[in-house]
């Protein structure tokens, strides 16, 4: 999805239409070498004059876009003439991704499937709410309470993990209720119909590429420390923006505890950095090259400083040398830790419960909104 997102974000930034086409019986025809090396579902061939096609595969699917119409319109002949082939003409409908081109950019989201998980719940009647979780609130194991049918909360969390495809804003809370799967209570069970009470009132809800957006990356990194009530862990958080919406986020656990905050920051900015390596490889690849090292904007200026140099020895030698990485990033010039104000931290939508205004700001930052709301 990431790599989709990639190419619909790329598309849109540069005024590309995007065109689809159905492979019949894709199993018969055999494996594809000629690929992308950092990406084995990402297809390029350029020419000279800089004409570039761009294709992306998955399965029997796949979409291409490209800066020349006659290399679109050569390679669309030649796949139908040599595979059975459908054409689907513009880019409409991918992997349950409902996509609308424009002239003002691509809008991205998953209406109806939204419209069926809410059916298949019964939650289609439901009230809805502005934010998928209290403010503040905390969430962990219930021995005490009444179990509820392990499948059928599965279910629940399993549609919901398909719909963060298009709707980071709800990443979090979802990251955060897959976390029970295994003995989950009607208190678990609660809180994940709050989030299908907040996906009733957003179902409209996508993201939205702008063209003539950002050419960089934008990168934010945050965490929240010692999070977990249970085990004490942090939660990390990352958002890439790419022509001004979302194109790559995460939230998760952290794999350790980590002793301060600063260590929370420098595992999560280090998980962030890892990232950033592989998507600007990628793009370099699809003909938009980050030349510029990446600024990833931190909130914690202790990270920042360790990310330059081994200050604060004492209080960072604990740390495990892969966390170290980050550093030789920044040595290297492939990314760069740059201080940003906590209200502006995107990337603290994926770590906490926030407060309605902050969380209704940062949405509206990560590029997440409705198409009566485009201007």
């Amino acid at each position: 999805m990431e790599t989709i997102r990639l190419v619909i974000a790329l598309s849109a930034q540069k005024g590309w239409p995007i065109y689809q086409l159905d492979v019949k019986l894709a199993f018969l025809h055999g494996e594809l070498h000629e690929n992308c090396d950092y990406e084995h579902t990402l297809f390029i061939k350029t020419k000279k004059d800089d004409k570039l096609l761009i294709v992306s595969l998955y399965v029997d699917d796949l979409i291409f876009t490209g800066n020349d119409e006659y290399m679109i319109a050569g390679f669309k002949d030649s796949m139908k003439l040599k595979f059975d082939m459908t054409d689907l003409g513009k880019m409409r409908y991918f992997l349950g991704l409902e996509v609308s081109q424009r002239a003002d950019g691509i809008f991205i989201n998953q209406r109806k499937y939204a419209l069926e998980v809410l059916q298949k719940f019964g939650m289609d009647r439901s009230n809805s709410v502005h934010n998928p979780i209290v403010p503040g609130f905390k969430l962990m194991k219930d021995v005490a309470g009444d179990a509820v049918d392990k499948t059928y909360y599965k279910q629940i969390v399993g549609s919901l993990m398909y719909l963060t495809a298009t709707r980071p804003d709800m990443m979090f809370v979802v990251s955060l209720i897959s976390r029970y799967m295994e003995n989950p209570t009607q208190f678990h069970l609660q809180v994940a119909k709050r989030v299908l009470r907040y996906l009733k009132g957003t179902t409209e809800f996508g993201i939205f590429y702008k063209k003539g957006g950002d050419n960089d990356l934008i990168t934010y990194t945050d965490n929240d420390y010692a999070g977990d009530l249970e085990d004490r862990k942090s939660t990390s958080g990352y958002v890439f923006l790419l022509s001004s919406g979302a194109v790559s986020w995460s939230s998760k656990n952290q794999p350790v505890v980590s002793l301060s905050t600063t260590e929370a920051e420098l595992i999560a900015a280090a998980s962030c950095a890892c990232q950033a390596v592989w998507l600007k490889l990628v793009l370099k690849k699809l003909d938009s090259n980050q030349n510029k090292r990446t600024i990833i904007q931190c909130d914690n200026s202790s990270t920042i400083k360790l990310s330059k140099n081994p200050v604060m020895h004492g209080r960072s030698k604990h740390i495990d040398v892969r966390f170290h990485f980050l550093r030789e990033l920044t040595k290297a010039g492939s990314v760069e830790l740059v201080h940003c104000a906590t209200q502006e931290q995107v990337a603290d939508v994926m770590t906490k419960p926030l407060k309605l205004d902050v969380f209704l700001k940062l949405r509206k930052l990560l590029g997440v909104c409705s198409m009566s709301e485009i201007n």
